[in-house]
Order: C-alpha cells, then structure tokens, then sequence
C-alpha cells in the first residue's frame, strides 16, 4: 500500500453550542483539501461538548434542581446518530469528508432516547456514515452524565490509509479492549480525548509499540477565556476556575497534545500543545509488518495455548415484548 497522510484535528467544542461547532470543523476543509490527508481524527466530544467541570448538581443521595436544568441544556446539545441517519450533523459532516476526500473519525456526544454517550463516529468520503463506537467505560463523574458502551460497537472499518478502530480517552487504558481491537486487524488506531496530562504520550506510545500500528490521537483545546471553561455554554455552574482546591490559573482549560506515532513508538508529529490547528503526517503500512516480525500479540507473541479472551459483542438493549 502506498504511504499516506493522516491528521488529527486540535480543535475545541465551540461555547455556543453544537452548531458553532459544526461550523468551527468546517472551517477548516481547505485546509484539510490542501494538505492532502486521507484520514482526520476529531477530538472526544467535539460534537456536543465536554462539560469540563460541572458537578451538574448531583450528591450522594439526591440531585439539584439546577443540576436537572444543566443537564436538559447538555442533552438538547447532543445528536441523534445510527443507520440512514438524517441528523443534519452527520449530514454535514459527510459533506467534508466527500469534498476533501478524507475520512473523518469525530467524538460526538449522541442522544438515544434519553441516554447519552460519548461516542465516535466513522464517515468514509463515498459511503458517508459507516459506524460508530460508544466509550465502554466512562471515567469517574462522567458515569453520571453518559452510559456505557456495549460490545456490539467495537467498531472496525476499512479505508484508504487502512483499517481504523481505536478507543476513546480512558477506555485506551483497558487491556482487553486494545486486545480485541488488536485481534480485529486495526492498523489505524484513533484516539479522540480531552486528556491532557504528560502520561497521555506515554500511553499512546505504548498502544502503538505494543499494538505495532499507528496512533493518531485528537485532543480538544479550550483556552482559559472560554467562558466559564464550558464546551458547552451551561448557566449557573461555579466552573472549573473555581473548583474546591484548585488555585486560579491562566492555563488552557484543556491545553491540547494531539499526537502521531508509528509501529516502534517513534513520534511522527506533534505532541501540538496550546493551538488549535491540524497536525499531520505521513504514515507508511510496511512498518507494521516490520513490527509484527518480533512482536505480535495477537500471533505469535500471544500465546493462545495458554490464554484465551471471550468479548460478548451483542448489544445489550432491554427489548420490550408485548405477548397477549
């Protein structure tokens, strides 16, 4: 296969709302045209927002009325995604992938009946919309705010720069899961996260030395004049600037650190820190092969005889039947 260009995209959610958003990503397709990427990974909840600090009023043993509100105002910013969708997000987002030829990975907060997730949707440049992958496991007060992912979106897709699949923020730190993805063939693995600690680095390395593939891994940015700190603009809420124990701070709200590494957890480009921008870089498939020589946890490295991974990939939906 001949080498290719992939980029992820540092852009953070607009505070005015999921439309200012669509409109912030689409900015940038000339960019995107003049680069000549054939792959561009969205950060974690860019469609939909990441509502960094708020406690949306919940305490052990009752919610506030405020809390109720934010969230009405969080839920009314999300997006309803699937099958055929008509959703005017998606709609708009297939646009970008076909006029730039390029396929899209995107964090999205999505809407089905009355949960949310955070979720990843995969747009191919011809077919628009082909899959998506719901975060398993949400991480720590975002279990109040999002459900849990089941396995039947362990979502693997084919595309110009190869196979893509991957995991969203935290969820890249469950052992099993990067086994199963390992085991699905991905070469591209994506990463959409607002995680920006300096060990996110080192966990993307080790994903692609011991996956022996690509990373490319998207980080939101939010500047510290971001109203009230919020990807999403939710009234009433104290913001991170005022959090118990947290001094006040000019730092970013969310710094950024979108970065590409090969196969041997060599840095392609970035870590990009306190810009938005696209980062982008040229990635080359016969180096997964060279890796897999010495290394491959799914063949010869993973000894099967011994160890055995069952993943239940049904959906687990409570169906509701009616017998008369």
């Amino acid at each position: 296969m001949p080498k290719q260009l992939v980029a992820a995209l540092q852009v953070g959610s607009s505070p005015e709302g999921t439309a200012a958003t669509i409109k912030k990503i689409l900015s940038y397709e000339t960019q995107i045209k003049e680069s000549g990427t054939s792959l561009v990974v969205i950060p974690e909840a860019t469609v939909g927002g990441y509502p960094i600090g708020s406690d949306f009023g919940a305490y052990v043993g009752y919610r506030t009325p405020k809390g109720r509100e934010e969230f009405k105002k969080y839920f009314n910013e999300s997006i309803i995604i699937g099958n055929g969708s008509k959703c005017k997000e998606i709609k708009a987002l297939e646009g970008l992938s076909k006029r730039t030829d390029a396929s899209l990975v995107v964090g999205c907060i999505e809407r089905d009946g009355y949960t949310l997730y955070c979720t990843m949707v995969f747009i191919d440049p011809q077919l628009g919309y082909i899959g998506k992958h719901r975060k398993l496991q949400p991480t720590a007060s975002e279990r109040l705010i999002w459900g849990q992912g089941d396995g039947s979106t362990l979502t693997v897709v084919d595309s110009k720069v190869g196979k893509l699949g991957g995991a969203i923020c935290w969820e890249n730190t469950l052992p099993l899961l990067r086994h199963t993805m390992y085991a699905k063939g991905v070469q591209v693995w994506c990463a959409p996260t607002v995680e920006d600690m300096p060990m996110w680095e080192t966990i993307m390395k080790n994903i692609a030395f011991e996956g022996r593939l690509f990373v490319v891994s998207a980080v939101q940015y939010i500047p510290s004049d971001t109203e009230m700190g919020f990807a999403v603009s939710i009234e009433g809420s104290e913001g991170v600037r005022n959090l118990p124990g947290l001094e006040p701070s000019s730092e970013p709200f969310i710094k950024g650190g979108s970065i590409i590494i090969d196969p041997f957890g060599k840095v392609l480009a970035g870590p990009l820190h306190g810009q938005e921008g696209l980062l982008v870089a040229e990635i080359d498939l016969d180096l997964i092969v060279e890796g897999k020589y010495d290394l491959d946890v799914v063949g010869h490295y993973s000894r099967g005889d011994i160890f055995q991974l069952t993943v239940n990939e049904r959906a687990n939906d409570v169906k509701f039947v009616s017998r008369k």
